[in-house]
């Protein structure tokens, strides 16, 4: 049978597609192997939201193409979209499937590359294998489409259409991911606090939503993923509230902590209403996990700019903080704004918000030392023999257990804080 190999580059959207891409192919009959092996066929996943994911992106499409010279490479996801866009082609990636049609990647393949059709026709397809022997965590995508235009973003012109998956479709597919052993489900989307809004059914809304998923029995934890400030109201902060499937935790991108350069990323926010929003988060739970997005280096910020940025960050105290240098996106508003920082700048400045947002990260969880909380656990390293599994508040947590416990839900005591963790002992399941 001929074999295909996938991987994904970029946010948990792309995460989710390229398991139903995958699971399409596994389907038809392909034989799913790992991408580091040999593979007929190899699918990448891109991504275009900065110059070096574009570049990680070409890299791992000529990675491919070395791995089996006669093999067949298949391109799609955002950074596919922008070639196609700007006319550009890729000499190893045999075939290019445009973002809006990556779920039909299947049809793609078998139309350019009909040696398969006909290799999948002369056997009959394999029985499906279980691929996870322990499960945990699912990502769920319930939202596509972006209409917000901040200045220096692509995501807008690869995936323009705004839609809310049926929640019927939502449902179904969350029910089938729990029958198959998963404890938590991830809700992702690119702009998932619009769930509803844009489904052209009237039906429920993001808050409504997780209460309806919390009624599947089975699933133990649901934890959504990045939200925009402005769309967290007061139903879903309820929810959270009242729910105790939810996660006390959002992932809330800030971009900068300057109102200016806020206003020049087109942001619909000021410092003062994101620092208002994470208070009154905490007043509600006074340990809830607040996780973030960063950009240093932006067109005219200035070091004044720079140091507010890291004043919010000292305020809020994330428990985790993804920083990522700017870097001009063709076709955005962003790439010919004036006032560029420069490369050794934006280097300076990013080691020491890195040192502050650490500092902050160890602030949070050293409040739970000496208290319970509880953990999906994931993986048994290797290394120090330890199970690790993340926690409801989204500490990285690892403790001393059998690998037989991957998959389950445990209660841990936070015994010592790393600046790579948190390190603890079980004290119960479930």
């Amino acid at each position: 049978m001929p074999t295909a190999a996938f991987t994904t580059l970029g946010c948990k959207v792309n995460q989710y597609e390229t398991q139903k891409i995958m699971e399409s192919f596994e389907e038809k009959g392909f034989r799913i192997v790992p991408f580091e092996e040999s593979a007929d066929l190899y699918v990448i996943n891109t991504c275009s939201v900065t110059q070096a994911a574009e570049s990680k992106s070409r890299q791992t499409v000529r990675r491919a193409a070395r791995a089996n010279p006669d093999a067949r490479v298949v391109m799609t996801g955002c950074y596919a979209q922008f070639t196609i866009r700007r006319q550009e082609t890729l000499e190893e990636a045999h075939l290019v499937v445009p973002n809006p049609d990556k779920m039909e990647t299947l049809r793609y393949v078998l139309k350019a590359f009909p040696d398969f059709e006909r290799r999948l026709a002369d056997e009959p397809a394999p029985p499906r294998l279980e691929t996870h022997a322990k499960r945990s965590r699912a990502v769920l995508k319930v939202q596509d489409g972006c209409n917000v235009h901040c200045s220096f973003c692509s995501i807008p012109y690869t995936r323009p259409v705004m839609r809310s998956l049926p929640i019927e479709e939502v449902l179904q597919e969350a029910a089938s991911l729990v029958s198959k052993g998963f404890r938590e489900l991830v809700l992702t989307g690119v702009l998932i606090g619009d769930y509803g809004l844009h489904s052209g059914s009237g039906g429920p809304d993001l808050a409504e939503l997780c209460q309806l998923l919390s009624q599947l029995e089975g699933l133990e934890r649901i934890r959504i993923s990045s939200i925009e400030p402005t769309l967290i109201n007061d139903s879903l902060v309820e929810e959270i509230t009242r729910n105790p499937k939810m996660c006390p935790h959002l992932h809330i991108p800030l971009q900068s902590g300057d109102t200016g350069v806020l206003q020049r990323m087109n942001r619909p926010y000021d410092q003062a209403f994101y620092l208002d929003l994470c208070r009154r988060l905490r007043e509600r739970f006074p340990d809830f996990a607040i996780s973030t997005d960063i950009m240093v280096g932006f067109p005219g910020e200035t070091e004044e700019a720079f140091l507010n940025t890291c004043y919010v960050v000292e305020q809020v105290s994330y428990c985790r903080a993804h920083l990522f240098r700017f870097s001009p996106r063709p076709g955005t508003p962003a790439d010919t704004m004036s006032e560029a920082v420069q490369d050794s700048v934006k280097a300076e400045r990013s080691k020491h918000l890195q040192q502050v947002c650490k500092k902050a990260q160890l602030r949070y969880a050293t409040r739970f030392i000496g208290r319970e909380d509880r953990a999906l656990v994931e993986t048994k390293s290797k290394q120090s023999g330890l199970l690790t599994g993340t926690s409801d508040h989204y500490l990285q947590v690892e403790f001393p257990g059998s690998a037989e416990m991957i998959g389950q839900t445990v209660h841990v005591r936070i015994q010592e804080v790393t600046p790579d963790g948190v390190i603890g002992e079980m004290t119960r399941l479930g």
